[in-house]
């Protein structure tokens, strides 16, 4: 079976190609009677749409949301979601000289050799600009979280090996404007200076570079997540590696954990106070990243995303071409050097996919 569709009762079917007419999402068992901002799902789809600065591609697309179905008088009416994005700044010919030819881990070769038919107009299925119509979707399910007090933060956290320091986590809204009034949206201010020198010094010299982005929930509810298959990490895992160039995912102490003892590692319980509800259960620390036994425990979940390098740079790099001959290829068109600072946004959207599904599964697990 295709895997276009992602979530159990909240599930969204995603379509279309870097080339085509448009790319849009269905969004199916979204419950009725949520009220739905357009202005902030488009803010959503601007923090993710290309051309944003001289560290992010150049392709010119408004990403202009259209509504075709789900949605009346600003509310949703419980039936599926059908939004629409149309391509409006293809430039097919820049890619022309990759028609019978292979690019250097990029996904050329496999879908060819898969579907033995590709499109290979800017990628075709395989680019980047089908997370535009998650972050669609994904702006639908914070608004549902947001009913629910949830919240949701990501940013750069490193490029390289420039690595900003622990943001410690009070007002999510002041760190969003921090990340924001920057243009690889690092929440450390200091650090994301230096991330743009590099990653403007990475684009001239017609390279790429990878990096990582940090994310925490806030305020998510004990109980969310279904063992044994389908843990929340394991979802959020699941969710995170479908993004176009990540290559790592962890949470809590991540692969740190695996180098101390379990006397170190363990969150110790603190006792509530007796005016404190009883099962709003705290700890001292959070080395779990808000999750254990697969279910979250009620602190921040926590997790990172690593991006390796963007495949297509600008240099002469030699490969082959689909019948096994010598050839060289070179980027033309216009790609992004470093893919982290647009995808902050497909981050916290497929976090909001993941957790707004949990939400409405976990409403039928006990009476």
């Amino acid at each position: 079976m295709a895997g276009n569709s992602f979530g159990q009762l909240f599930r969204i079917s995603t379509f279309g190609e870097s080339h085509g007419a448009a790319i849009g999402v269905i969004i199916d068992g979204c419950p009725s009677n949520l009220e739905v901002d357009m202005d902030f799902i488009q803010s959503e789809l601007d923090k993710r749409k290309p051309g944003q600065s001289k560290i992010t591609t150049q392709r010119k697309e408004s990403d202009t949301v259209q509504v075709l179905s789900g949605i009346f008088e600003g509310k949703t009416t419980g039936t599926p979601i059908a939004m629409i994005i149309p391509n409006e700044d293809q430039r097919s010919k820049d890619y022309s000289h990759i028609k019978d030819a292979y690019r250097p881990s990029h996904a050329d070769y496999t879908y060819d050799a898969k579907y033995g038919h590709r499109d290979h107009r800017g990628g075709g299925r395989s680019s980047a600009r089908e997370t535009a119509a998650r972050v669609a979707a994904g702006a639908i399910a914070k608004l549902l979280l947001k009913a629910s007090g949830i919240e949701i933060f990501a940013h750069v956290s490193a490029v390289g090996t420039i690595e900003s320091p622990n943001i410690e986590i009070n007002s999510i809204a002041e760190l969003t404007e921090i990340r924001e009034n920057n243009i690889v949206r690092c929440a450390d201010p200091a650090t994301a200076n230096q991330m743009i020198d590099l990653i403007d010094g990475i684009r001239k010299d017609g390279d790429t570079i990878g990096g990582k982005i940090s994310c925490v929930i806030r305020n998510c509810p004990v109980g969310l997540g279904e063992p044994v298959f389908d843990k929340l990490h394991a979802d959020l895992g699941k969710a995170m590696l479908s993004i176009n160039a990540v290559h790592g995912f962890d949470y809590g102490s991540g692969f740190a954990g695996s180098e101390m003892k379990g006397s170190e590692h363990n969150d110790l319980f603190v006792q509530p106070s007796a005016d404190s509800d009883e099962k709003s259960f705290r700890t001292l620390t959070n080395f779990s990243g808000g999750i254990q036994g697969g279910i979250s425990n009620g602190m921040d979940i926590t997790f990172r995303v690593a991006f390796k390098p963007v495949a297509t740079i600008m240099q002469n790099q030699a490969s082959l071409d689909s019948a096994g001959n010598a050839a060289n290829v070179q980027g033309k068109g216009r790609h992004d050097p470093c893919v982290v600072p647009r995808a902050v946004a497909i981050v916290e959207s497929m976090a909001a996919l993941v957790l707004a599904d949990h939400l409405l599964r976990n409403r039928v697990t006990r009476l």
